[in-house]
């Protein structure tokens, strides 16, 4: 019997945001997105149950009303994770995460677009940052697929209303036509759907919520990277950096055009 080929699907997340009128701002300078790509099987076996047994180990709750992990509230210890506000917990919260992160199989591809480049480097091009930075990464991950010689398909965490069928129409724009630098017949020979799968936060999405609680630290990587100034401290963070570092994609062991890419 033949064995049945493998399926990926890449789950996406960004910090910052898209507004070009913000890029004077340094704290809204950059926008980035993160992908996290996981074989399909493997996440229905293993991914998603290893998520569950982690939220209920510190975070209980009935499977009717599941608790999703979002970064932003897990750091300032907000409802539902306040167990994190005893430091015990919390450390050992934080040595379980680390240690899943680091157990588990996926690759890493990531963009970063610098608004304000962009905006004086393009006078007249003025493509929208976010799905420059979205066609960019599909990219990266068609490169994946072609050198793994598999398919797969792309999701993202729901924008809300307009944004989402701008999306959609953007990602089924890429497949239908291709990109700058990849002809669509290539695309289209990797690419299971020309729908990008748009879900929402509550559907308890495991790769999600990873791809969230991953895309921020990336970001730092690159910013380490390419020489850029965070312009504040971290800690704990940076156990995750160098876990993602080996996670990223990377071609005959270059990681810059693969795993990572600065724009414009």
């Amino acid at each position: 019997m033949m064995e049945k080929q493998k399926k990926y699907r890449v789950y996406i997340d960004e910090v910052g945001n898209s507004d070009i009128g913000s890029s004077d701002d340094s704290n809204h300078q950059y926008l980035s997105l993160t992908g996290l790509i996981f074989e399909l099987e493997y996440v229905k076996t293993t991914v998603h149950p290893a998520v569950e047994e982690l939220k209920q180990k510190y975070f209980p709750y009935h499977p009717d009303e599941p608790i999703i992990l979002h970064r932003k509230e897990l750091v300032n210890k907000k409802y539902p994770f306040g167990a994190l506000k005893d430091k015990k917990v919390e450390e050992n919260f934080n040595k379980d995460f680390i240690r899943l992160i680091k157990i588990l199989e996926y690759a890493v591809v990531s963009v970063l677009i610098d608004k304000k480049e962009h905006n004086l480097k393009y006078s007249t091009w003025k493509h929208d940052p976010y799905h420059y930075c979205m066609e960019v990464l599909i990219e990266r991950f068609f490169f994946f697929l072609r050198d793994n010689k598999t398919n797969g398909d792309v999701m993202i965490e729901s924008r809300g209303g307009k944004e989402d069928i701008r999306l959609k129409r953007s990602f089924t724009k890429i497949f239908e036509n291709g990109t700058n630098f990849i002809e669509a017949k290539y695309l289209q020979e990797r690419f299971t759907s020309k729908e990008l799968k748009v879900k929402p936060k509550k559907l308890n999405i495991a790769c999600l919520q990873l791809a969230d609680l991953l895309s921020h630290s990336s970001r730092r990587y690159m910013f380490k990277f390419y020489k850029i100034s965070e312009g504040k401290s971290h800690t704990f963070g940076d156990e995750i950096i160098k876990i993602i570092e080996q996670k990223y994609y990377k071609n005959n062991n270059i990681v810059e055009g693969y795993g990572i890419k600065m724009l414009p």
